[in-house]
């Protein structure tokens, strides 16, 4: 109860900052070998050719890179692990709801047969979304209220009863309901309405010529305090990647661990954003993902402080460097921390992870 009500008042915070702004006119092992769809290796620097919209990695299927995109909203409950599918998504978010975090995992350039578990939707996904170009949303379903802004909004609701029967949904046996529901990306797609498009690219990213920016400052990692969830995203130079961890229904941190293998990601962007409450559903907080924020890009080992502005919901993200510079990311999967101010801390080379606070949010 005590987390609960430090929680809302942090959403009620959050809402009295809002109207002052409008007031104002303001606005384990590990699978780590990141490869293309086809199965070749990922050139992490950006290509002068096609690529994929929100890789920046070439394109090596055409079908693939023109199709819609698809987000999955999977279960981060301690319960739900090891999900499926989270290393095969282009970009994954990871949004507080109540007492916990959920993932709105986004896949274009491949697919996975099965992904989940698959939870519940909240309205903040309208808006964390938007720049995605209609995609297709996979959920478990809603409050009548929540169904209702899904079904108004451009996201294309392929759920669990709005698929009808279709989309490949079905209950696993080796985990208990409500964290068992599964579908299959590939039934999914077939769902499309006609004529939908790709989305737009995301972000900028880097080529081979392309220096660190000055403000980069190395890290072995950084620990991120969630809504009842502590993330820890360390530096694999072996890999290329960022390797997470989060804690377990003991509250022990261990590698998260996903079908495949630990959690894994070339890039991890952390936007500082105010929660509010969702007018939908009074329980729920909603991250407020328009007007501009700051935050941290970690990629290729290094982290950055930033400033990100959108503004409007159907725009992608602009980040920005303390010298104003548009942070270029290293092309691969990307995963989006939707956290409270100042819930990041860095660790830097050479210290024990153990002794570096966790942020107090």
């Amino acid at each position: 109860m005590k987390s609960s009500r430090r929680f809302f008042t942090r959403l009620a915070a959050g809402a009295i900052l809002l109207s002052v702004i409008a007031s104002c006119g303001g606005g384990g092992s590990s699978s780590t070998d990141d490869t293309n769809p086809d199965g070749t290796p990922v050139d992490t620097t950006s290509s002068a050719g096609p690529v994929f919209p929100l890789l920046g990695t070439p394109v090596t299927d055409a079908a693939a890179a023109s199709r819609v995109a698809l987000v999955a909203k999977i279960d981060n409950h301690p319960n739900a692990r090891p999900q499926t599918g989270l290393n095969k998504a282009d970009i994954v978010f990871e949004e507080n709801v109540e007492s916990l975090t959920r993932f709105a995992a986004v896949f274009q350039s491949q697919g996975s047969d099965p992904v989940g578990p698959l939870r519940s939707g909240r309205t903040q996904d309208i808006d964390i979304l938007g720049a995605y170009n209609k995609p297709l949303f996979a959920w478990s379903g809603g409050n009548y209220r929540v169904t209702k802004a899904i079904n108004a909004s451009d996201l294309v609701n392929v759920g669990y009863s709005a698929s009808r029967g279709k989309g490949g949904y079905f209950r696993s046996k080796d985990k208990k309901v409500p964290h068992n529901l599964y579908a299959k990306t590939s039934d999914l797609w077939k769902l499309a309405p006609e004529g939908s498009g790709p989305p737009q690219q995301q972000f900028t990213y880097r080529s081979s010529s392309d220096a660190k920016p000055a403000t980069s400052v190395a890290v072995d990692g950084a620990k991120i305090s969630m809504y009842n969830v502590k993330v820890y995203w360390k530096w694999d130079a072996a890999s290329g990647n960022f390797l997470r961890s989060s804690d377990n229904v003991k509250r022990v941190l261990e590698p998260h661990m996903t079908d495949d293998g630990q959690v894994n990601t070339k890039n991890v962007v952390v936007l500082y954003v105010t929660y509010i409450r969702s007018k939908a559903d009074r329980k729920s907080p909603h991250a407020v993902t328009t007007g501009d924020g700051t935050g941290y890009v970690m990629t290729d080992g290094g982290l950055i402080p930033i400033t990100w502005t959108r503004a409007t919901r159907t725009e992608p993200f602009t980040l920005k460097d303390a010298n104003g510079a548009v942070v270029r990311l290293t092309p691969g999967r990307t995963w989006v921390e939707l956290a409270w101010k100042n819930s990041l801390a860095q660790v830097d080379p050479g210290v024990d992870p153990a002794k570096v606070a966790w942020p107090a949010v």
